[in-house]
């Protein structure tokens, strides 16, 4: 190999290091997000305890879907797509909830496809 000035070895070792650094950083977080659920149990359960539309299709009985809804109502099929589709009427803390898995699934998409790090 060329002989090398001392600053040409510092970025080298410095650009080695800031890549082991970043892979060690996503192989951790996808065995965490995979392989642990209390990540999502937790907000999960905080839905399931805060949020009063999610409590209101706990007591009414699923019924299967005939024919077109009634005017001026939606008929979620699943209950997340339920509280997206009745956005301003959701509580403060689901709307952060689905705003940040939301942010986090969007910003996943579009940085992983142009491959930059993301997790």
């Amino acid at each position: 190999m060329w002989p090398l000035d001392p600053s040409q070895k510092e970025v080298l070792r410095f650009a080695i290091s800031c890549r082991v650094l970043t892979l060690v950083l996503q192989v951790l977080t996808r065995f965490l997000g995979s392989s642990t659920p209390i990540v999502y149990w937790f907000p999960a359960h905080l839905l399931q305890d805060q949020e009063p539309l999610l409590r209101s299709l706990e007591t009414v009985p699923w019924k299967p879907h005939a024919g077109d809804p009634p005017p001026g109502q939606k008929v979620p099929r699943n209950s997340i797509m339920g509280l997206l589709c009745n956005w301003k009427t959701c509580s403060l803390l689901t709307r952060c909830i689905l705003g940040y898995f939301l942010t986090y699934w969007l910003l996943g998409l579009l940085l992983h496809c142009n491959f930059l790090p993301w997790t």
